[in-house]
């Protein structure tokens, strides 16, 4: 079999990946592809960062060395973009701002 195969199970990187797409989208960095629209909803995306974190938690000492750095990498990088959104949010909300849903502006591509 592959060492490469062996460090990694595709399932465990598939769903680990799943969660990171879905959490990015609820941040509002990815559009929504169903909708065409940036959309944010921050309680979803740290429900999807505790669902990873629980697993992170959940599967210590049952990951390979390269699972778990996927995994620890993957909050990190979350984590951070949540801190950011969550301070955009706090920005805003001090010029009276609203900030959620955040629609990108269809009429342009529209036009052209």
């Amino acid at each position: 079999m592959n060492e490469e195969l062996k460090e990694f199970d595709p399932h465990f990187m598939q769903l680990v990946l799943s969660l990171q797409a879905a959490a990015m989208q609820q941040m509002g960095k990815v559009m929504n592809p169903m909708t065409s629209k940036i959309e944010r909803d921050l309680m979803m995306a740290q429900n999807s960062i505790d669902m990873l974190s629980m697993l992170d938690t959940k599967m210590k000492n049952n990951l390979t060395e390269k699972e778990a750095q996927l995994i620890e990498h993957v909050l990190y990088e979350l984590r951070l973009n949540y801190v950011d959104e969550t301070n955009k949010k706090v920005e805003s909300s001090d010029t009276d701002e609203k900030t959620e849903p955040i629609a990108e502006n269809n009429d342009k591509k529209e036009k052209e």
